[in-house]
């Protein structure tokens, strides 16, 4: 490949079309607010499709970051008939702080799309991926993971009111499918939901570690949407998932503790738990139970607290319903 061509970019005068095909760039876009969104353009020989892939959403979530950096370096723009407009580190001030919100504003920038150009610096990032880079997508993908302190499966999921999502979704390789019948507003996929545009997302085991598995199944992943979009040649290389999945996967609807304290789980993730079944409790530092976790309904664990000190608010479990 070629030497990448370098610049950098005032946020609302990009687009991928002023840069010339069968070359990779790296862009700094500037957003203004100090902050540098660091992106990858691979602009195929060809014109083609366009596949954007997002990263660091939440700081502390890496696999995607490394996905990104490995998939980018082993393609061949000269070989592509079409783009992949890749962002590393889509909040910057959380990915270097290494934590989930951004720490200037507290904001959850997974939430807080369409976001504001004149907002608070979590609303001016959301504004600027969602109208300068979002926008330009054929296809979306979202890379997340658990982050550092909760545990998710290694998974794609989709949107099951779309066939062009739902098949993407079979065909990206993971070992679990999770199909949402609706998203909640604020978030990437809503945004490209409401232009129109397919998405996907990921999670993944998370815990501030890149595991091998999971760095594989994103790499793989990609790859398989950019053969099935068109974009690089050759044969999609997905397998059956293990288990499917259903219903709202938004973390802010998981049960959450209420009293600070040592949590202790009693189930794992995606067992199948029945409703009223405990799941875990917190407890004092002298062993005594403050708090006891039960299934509200049954269903398939989706999330587990990995980190064992929990305060009031932090998410413990989300269930999952079972699709086949």
């Amino acid at each position: 490949m070629m030497t990448p061509k370098k610049s950098k970019i005032v946020a609302n005068e990009f687009a991928p079309g002023m840069y010339p095909r069968g070359y990779r760039h790296d862009i700094d876009l500037d957003i203004g607010l100090h902050e540098m969104l660091p992106l990858i353009l691979l602009r195929g020989k060809q014109d083609g499709q366009t596949l954007v892939v997002t990263a660091g959403i939440h700081g502390d979530e890496y696999e995607g970051v490394r996905a990104i950096l490995e998939l980018s370096r082993d393609l061949d723009p000269a070989t592509m008939k079409g783009d992949l407009l890749a962002v590393t580190a889509a909040n910057p001030s959380a990915f270097w702080a290494g934590t989930r919100a951004n720490p200037t504003d507290g904001g959850n920038l997974a939430r807080l799309f369409p976001g504001s150009p004149n907002g608070k610096p979590s609303e001016v990032i959301a504004f600027h991926l969602g109208q300068s880079v979002i926008a330009h997508a054929d296809f979306f993908l979202d890379l997340h993971s658990a982050g550092i302190k909760l545990l998710m499966p290694s998974m794609v999921g989709y949107d099951v009111t779309d066939e062009r999502s739902r098949d993407a979704a079979m065909d990206f390789g993971a070992p679990v499918v999770w199909g949402h019948p609706e998203v909640e507003g604020g978030r990437t996929i809503s945004f490209a939901a409401e232009h129109g545009i397919p998405w996907l997302y990921t999670e993944a085991r998370g815990a501030g570690r890149v595991s091998p598995d999971d760095l594989q199944m994103f790499k793989r992943g990609m790859r398989n949407l950019l053969v099935r979009l068109g974009i690089v040649q050759g044969s999609i290389d997905a397998m059956p998932p293990q288990h499917y999945l259903y219903g709202n996967g938004d973390t802010d609807s998981s049960l959450a503790a209420n009293e600070p304290g040592f949590f202790v789980p009693t189930v794992d993730l995606l067992d199948s738990v029945s409703a009223g079944e405990e799941l875990g409790r917190t407890l004092s530092l002298h062993g005594e139970t403050l708090e006891i976790f039960f299934a509200p309904r049954g269903g398939v664990i989706g999330l587990v607290r990995a980190f064992p000190v929990v305060h009031p608010g932090d998410p413990v479990f989300l269930i999952a319903e079972k699709h086949s």
